[in-house]
């Protein structure tokens, strides 16, 4: 019987719940909304298959993978359907083949409020809800049973989703049904809780007095792809509104799940087909490739199926190859690092509510933005000091002044 006993241990993958034969364990929300199994003792067996389908842990199954990664940068050729997506448009291409083939796409959509849940697509326009980041975690409920139900009828399967989503659904699915399942894994930072983002909404509405109507947690075309504001429509409003607010409290990592910390796939050995993600410092292999600042994809092939996958839809690309000391990026070789606040302000989020305890922390209000303006004149002084008197004298005045 799973059992819980530190919330660092469990990533929410669901595959606990689906594999349950008695349908003894539900999922449910913590305070940010994070959701846990819960076990229905009078109707659990001691079956032991909850526990034996756990893969958050360092044995998740790497047996498909190959020696290491083969990468890209990638952006796809045609600029308005690359402008769909927050990347290069990698995703879109990979679902189009699948798509166009019969199969089904499944990702991380909109339900009712903008609640972020996974869904099940079969055309190429209920597909493209599942562009664009989402930075929150996506409700997996009774997903994995479809997916299966799906690979039994014959049908090809691309899942994307975060790593720990695509090990829980492969360690659930089994070798048997494996071989029309495509999974797709993106370079997670970290995920934060349901109702963080839902309050966040409502905290919105609230001081505009207005419905929201649609949102964009990055809004690429507006303000380039390096660049991370929300953008929220408004009811009765002309034009939608921009804000940093959300990113910024992402940024922060303080409302990530507390598995987020000690997370099991931040290295080159993906639990999936392929991985994507921003190519960060595409600067370093050409200067020009991601140079209009309207994105470029990071494409790692992590298994044979990966890289067969990949050689059929990369025409529909402009690629680089890339070497893999030249991609790493901190979520690739180490977990996110949440505050030591993070317990606290959970306990508070319970009592306080959103605004006063984003508020508390700083996250929100006044107090955040002065601690932006000192992290501002913070990097002003070290650049000074480097350009005057060079590196050297940046790490000695450090420790000085602690700048």
């Amino acid at each position: 019987m799973i059992d819980i006993k530190d919330k660092h241990d469990c990533c929410g993958c669901t595959a606990c719940s689906s594999v349950c034969p008695q349908k003894a364990i539900t999922m449910k929300p913590d305070d940010l909304g994070f959701l846990y199994p819960k076990v229905d003792k009078t109707k659990c067996t001691n079956c032991g298959l909850c526990d034996k389908v756990c893969a958050f842990n360092d044995n998740y199954d790497k047996s498909l993978n190959i020696s290491e990664p083969i990468a890209y940068a990638a952006r796809h050729k045609n600029m308005p359907e690359m402008m769909k997506s927050r990347s290069g448009g990698a995703f879109a291409v990979l679902s189009d083949y699948i798509l166009g083939n019969g199969g089904v796409v499944y990702g991380a959509g909109y339900e009712g409020h903008f609640v972020v849940k996974h869904k099940r697509a079969t055309t190429k326009e209920e597909r493209d809800e599942f562009r664009g980041s989402k930075y929150v975690q996506s409700d997996l409920s009774g997903i994995f049973q479809q997916i299966k139900e799906d690979l039994k009828e014959g049908l090809n399967v691309l899942f994307s989703g975060t790593p720990c989503q695509t090990a829980g659904l492969n360690s659930f699915i089994g070798k048997a049904l494996r071989q029309n399942l495509y999974l797709v894994d993106i370079i997670c930072h970290g995920v934060p809780g349901a109702y963080v983002w839902r309050d966040y909404l409502a905290y919105l509405e609230k001081n505009y007095k207005k419905e929201i109507i649609t949102v964009n947690f990055r809004d690429k075309e507006r303000f380039g792809w390096k660049t991370h504001f929300e953008t929220i429509s408004f009811k009765g409003f002309d034009t939608p509104k921009s804000f940093d607010n959300y990113a910024y409290i992402f940024n922060s990592c303080a409302t990530y799940r507390l598995s987020c910390g000690i997370c099991h796939y931040t290295n080159l050995v993906r639990p999936s087909d392929i991985t994507i993600g921003d190519f960060w410092g595409i600067e370093r292999i050409d200067s020009e490739f991601g140079a209009d600042n309207k994105g470029c994809s990071l494409v790692l092939c992590n298994t044979e199926k990966g890289k067969k996958f990949f050689e059929i839809v990369k025409h529909q690309m402009n690629t680089i190859n890339a070497q893999l000391k030249n991609v790493m990026q901190h979520n690739l070789y180490k977990p996110a690092l949440l505050p030591k606040y993070r317990i606290d302000l959970e306990n508070d989020y319970s009592k306080l509510g959103f605004e006063k305890t984003m508020k508390k922390y700083g996250l929100l209000g006044i107090k955040k933005s002065i601690i932006i303006e000192k992290k501002q004149a913070k990097r002003f002084v070290k650049k000074v000091i480097k350009n005057v008197f060079g590196e050297k004298a940046v790490e000695k005045v450090k420790k000085i002044i602690k700048v």
